[in-house]
């Protein structure tokens, strides 16, 4: 494990003081964002919004609807007593939808680059009341993370400075089983694991019913659309974290992913988690992926239910194949820079 991390992180760079401000949750993308800073910087500190949740649920969510006023009073009032106490030089937000402008203004003024990382699409076709804050301060920040196409397009037009991410794994948790793994729980099948979002649950469904093909599914939200003879054939569970997501793609014969179209991704995260792990993807085709992966040779995609039965079917039946493709797209994912520290370390370089 030690050696497969030396082989794909970057030198650390050595960079001035970073605060993480953040939701940090164990084995988390923004967790494991931490870890990659941590293994590129000197000195990083976390500011946990976390620790700002409310007691009761309703309250929580009545906050994300509208973060303003009381409710996000005493976080924005913190974030600034830290930064005057502690003086970190370049401050990441991640996901900022609590922090008014005139927050960002006074961070700025103690001398504090403030750097905006959003992998979420707050312009697309989702009209969610989140970004009521991050829509009047997103001018403000010295440095915008973009992932889409489309965000290009938008801080271009806007004359804002950003530097272009994409979707990343951890290398100390998304990599390939070792040669000696076994378990006899393999499902010698389909697998997605993911949240029920848009089409995927009538997509699956489908797989398994019209097309008889060997689908399980983990994740959120499952319960709400899947029928109680659905759930018992095809769910095995709530969401997947740290290692036994990386497990259950070891286990799978195929891995499914998609792209969630309402942040108009061309992308998925997990296709590169996938690769990343040594797991076998079939994604849906999409200019994203088609440039990320050399298609039939690092990963399979597909443009339609009948297609993606018919290489399901095809892969399923062939298993040599199958493990070169897996293994041809984990080496791409190295060898192209899609880890953590490679996408992160574009914005301690933007800085040094």
């Amino acid at each position: 494990m030690t050696d497969l991390l030396t082989h794909q992180q970057t030198p650390q760079l050595r960079t001035q003081s970073i605060c993480y401000v953040g939701p940090i949750s164990p084995d988390s993308t923004s967790e494991y964002r931490v870890r990659a800073f941590r293994r590129l910087c000197e000195t990083v500190d976390i500011f946990d919004v976390r620790s700002y949740d409310l007691r009761l649920p309703k309250l929580n969510h009545l906050r994300l609807l509208y973060p303003v006023g009381p409710l996000v009073s005493r976080i924005n009032r913190d974030l600034i007593k830290y930064v005057k106490l502690n003086r970190p030089k370049i401050i990441i937000f991640d996901k900022p939808i609590y922090f008014r402008p005139e927050t960002i203004r006074e961070i700025q003024a103690f001398g504090a680059k403030v750097v905006f990382y959003m992998q979420d699409n707050p312009f697309g076709p989702r009209n969610d009341g989140i970004w009521m804050q991050f829509l009047r301060a997103y001018p403000l920040a010295d440095l915008h993370c973009t992932f889409r196409g489309k965000d290009v397009e938008r801080y271009t037009n806007f004359g804002l400075p950003f530097v272009q991410l994409m979707f990343s794994y951890e290398p100390s948790v998304h990599f390939p089983a070792p040669p000696d793994w076994v378990n006899s729980n393999a499902h010698q099948g389909i697998t997605y694991i993911g949240t029920a979002l848009e089409d995927r649950p009538r997509f699956l469904v489908d797989l398994s019913e019209t097309y008889s093909l060997p689908v399980s599914i983990s994740g959120e939200r499952w319960t709400k659309c899947l029928t109680e003879s659905q759930q018992k054939e095809l769910y095995t569970g709530g969401p997947l974290l740290g290692a036994r997501y990386r497990e259950a793609i070891w286990k799978s014969s195929i891995n499914l992913s998609f792209v969630t179209e309402l942040n108009e991704d061309d992308i998925a995260h997990k296709s590169i988690e996938i690769a990343a792990s040594g797991g076998f993807l079939l994604a849906l085709r999409t200019p994203g992926h088609q440039a990320t992966f050399d298609e039939d040779r690092e990963a399979v995609f597909f443009s339609s239910i009948e297609e993606c039965v018919d290489k399901a079917r095809y892969y399923l039946k062939n298993e040599r194949e199958r493990k070169n493709i897996a293994h041809r797209g984990y080496l791409r994912a190295i060898r192209s820079g899609y880890s953590n520290d490679a996408q992160l370390s574009k914005i301690v370089k933007y800085f040094d």
